[in-house]
């Protein structure tokens, strides 16, 4: 069987590891289950998060790992020229595709939008411009926030709603809990037994989709007091470590 593990919240909170996450992983994979992971921060290369993931103490390889990134990208047609408001993530994804970088103010057919820490307001505004003319808007995620150790941070939503407020448009959404996450986990991993993630929005709608169950954890944006949610996860647990040992004890 296969488990669709969430990264930011779940394995780690801004880099830092979870208590018993890659303890959580091994268990699994000793039993002999495959183990993926999925995220919506389109920020880092995937190179990037391997790298992460290995001094967390996980091995992946590049086929066991999807970004919103990717997904994006994934909308796009080869040879278009599109814009960006994001990260090297989003760029290395386009590269990928042979999709051409231009910037917002040059006529792009496209306009990818994700999580950046560097924002420049006339290059926003550039961006809304080019989408107000037509150009096809495109959001990585819509994550309203980004934990960490130290709280909440924005996330990809606030800079998508702010493109999406300065134009008037509403984007097309590539990321948990969207299709097109979904057709390349479906390509890539077929049936996904156990979703685990933080968020009920992302990770538990994500799950519905793909018709697995959702293992929602307390490590990241959702407490135990948030409860009840929708959807109402299958199970719950404070971590990673303690959602394995939960569904060990179940019977399946």
């Amino acid at each position: 069987m296969t488990w669709a593990v969430d990264l930011d919240g779940v394995v780690w909170l801004a880099g830092e590891a979870l208590p018993g996450a890659a303890e959580a992983v091994e268990q699994l994979r000793r039993a002999g289950d495959r183990v993926v992971f999925l995220t919506n921060n389109s920020g880092p290369r995937l190179a990037g998060h391997l790298a992460k993931l290995a001094a967390v103490g996980i091995r992946c390889e590049a086929g066991d790992l999807v970004t919103s990134a990717e997904a994006a990208a994934s909308l796009i047609s080869p040879g278009s020229r599109v814009a960006v408001v994001g990260d090297e993530g989003i760029y290395e994804a386009l590269a990928e595709r042979s999709v051409e970088v231009v910037a917002p103010h040059d006529s792009p057919s496209a306009v990818v939008v994700g999580r950046t820490v560097e924002l420049d307001y006339d290059e926003l505004a550039a961006a809304a411009g080019a989408v107000r003319a037509g150009a096809r808007f495109v959001a990585t995620n819509t994550d309203a926030t980004f934990p960490t150790g130290d709280g909440l941070l924005p996330g990809a939503g606030a800079l998508v709603a702010f493109l999406a407020t300065a134009s008037g448009r509403e984007p097309e959404v590539a990321g948990k809990p969207h299709e097109a996450m979904a057709n390349l986990v479906r390509r890539r991993y077929g049936q996904v037994e156990v979703m685990a993630g933080d968020r009920p929005d992302t990770d538990g709608l994500f799950a519905k989709r793909l018709g697995a169950r959702f293992g929602l954890v307390f490590s990241g944006v959702t407490r135990r007091d948030d409860l009840p949610v929708e959807p109402a996860p299958d199970l719950v647990a404070d971590d990673l470590a303690g959602l394995v040992r939960e569904y060990v004890r179940r019977p399946h």
